[in-house]
This record gives C-alpha cells, sequence and structure tokens, in this order.
C-alpha cells in the first residue's frame, strides 16, 4: 500500500493520526449507516413485494371484469358510458425520513369515486368494472410511491457503500502506512542521536 509522500517530522506524525483517527470513525459511522439503509431498503422491497402480489390479484379480477362489461354492454355503448367518468389524479413530491435523511418521494392523491352517468343507463357489470379499477389504480399509485423510495435508497446504499471502501482500502492503509513509516525515522533518528550522543561523550572524556 503506497503511503503518502511526506516528511517523517512529529509535526506531520501529529496531523496523520488525526486523520487516521477521523478516518477511523467515519468508517464506523458509514458503515453502521449503510447496515441501517440495507435494512430500510430490505423492508421497502418487502412492500413492493406485497403491493405488487396485490396488484397480480387485481389484475386477475379487473380484466376479466372488463371482459365480461364488453360482452354485456358492447364495445360502442362502453366507450359512451366510460366518456362520462372522471377520475382526478394529483401528483407532488414530499419528504420522507429515513436513517435521518429527507427523501423525495411521491405523494399521488385519488378522488373519491364517482359514478357520473344515469343508472338507467349502465349495467351492474359496468360498476363493477369501474370499482376495480379504481381500486387498480389505487395500488398502482401506492406502488409508484414506494418504489420511489426504494430507488432513492438504493442509491444511498450504493453512495455509502462507495465511501465505505475508499476508506476501507484507500485511506485508512494509506495513513497507516504513513504512520508506521514516520515512526519507524523518528524512532532511527532518535537511536541515530542517541549513539553520536555517546560517542561525543566519550571522545569528550577521553579528552
Amino acid at each position: 500500500m503506497a503511503r503518502e509522500q511526506i516528511a517523517p517530522t512529529k509535526s506531520n506524525l501529529i496531523k496523520v493520526k488525526e486523520r487516521l483517527a477521523i478516518a477511523l470513525e467515519g468508517y464506523d459511522l458509514l458503515e453502521q449507516k449503510r447496515e441501517i439503509l440495507v435494512m430500510e431498503l430490505m423492508q421497502t422491497v418487502e412492500s413492493i413485494k406485497i403491493l405488487e402480489r396485490d396488484l397480480d390479484k387485481k389484475i386477475a379480477t379487473a380484466y376479466p371484469a372488463l371482459k365480461k362489461m364488453l360482452l354485456v354492454m358492447g364495445r360502442e355503448k362502453a366507450d359512451r358510458l366510460s366518456r362520462h367518468s372522471r377520475q382526478r389524479v394529483e401528483l407532488q413530491e414530499k419528504r420522507v425520513m429515513i436513517a435521518g435523511m429527507n427523501l423525495p418521494s411521491l405523494d399521488v392523491k385519488l378522488s373519491d369515486l364517482e359514478l357520473t352517468y344515469s343508472p338507467a343507463n349502465s349495467f351492474a357489470e359496468c360498476d363493477e368494472t369501474v370499482v376495480e379499477f379504481y381500486e387498480l389504480l389505487k395500488i398502482l399509485t401506492e406502488l409508484a410511491a414506494v418504489r420511489t423510495i426504494a430507488w432513492r435508497l438504493a442509491r444511498e446504499v450504493r453512495k455509502t457503500q462507495r465511501r465505505v471502501n475508499a476508506l476501507e482500502k484507500q485511506v485508512i492503509p494509506t495513513a497507516r502506512e504513513t504512520k508506521s513509516y514516520i515512526e519507524s525515522s523518528l524512532e532511527e533518528r532518535e537511536r541515530e542521536a542517541f549513539f553520536s550522543s555517546k560517542l561525543l561523550k566519550r571522545k569528550a572524556g577521553k579528552e
């Protein structure tokens, strides 16, 4: 592992020790953050799986209801009635606090279900289809919001993992190598100074 190209002085040793201490502390904090993020991501993924199962179940009932409605009413009448059905969907960005981070997500609001056509021109199959697809839309919007959070969490996990790897494989080993080099150099200087001092004393004694 390469070390820093700096002079082996006591002041540089103090600086390197401080950087190493900060790097080790940062590594511990980032590792804790990464573990929390991974746990949050796993929980969010589980929520997505549940919503996806609900979505599959709703699709399994919504599309057969639509097919049945088309068979009973015919496509032309179904098309005319569908133009009287209005559904408002409002999308807004919202902030979600997860693992101490303020993450952007989606806030999806659906208006209440309204059957605006005349009951006299309607069929039970029509009402059933509208309700089925309204519930399907609710699941889709909720799934979109949760997936947005999962995507943000996954990005934060990757970012945190890169920082952890940089500290673990580059910053900390380099600081340790530099610290060892400076300490060895200073110890060698001290030994040389000690032996030089003894030689000078011997010479002074002989004189």
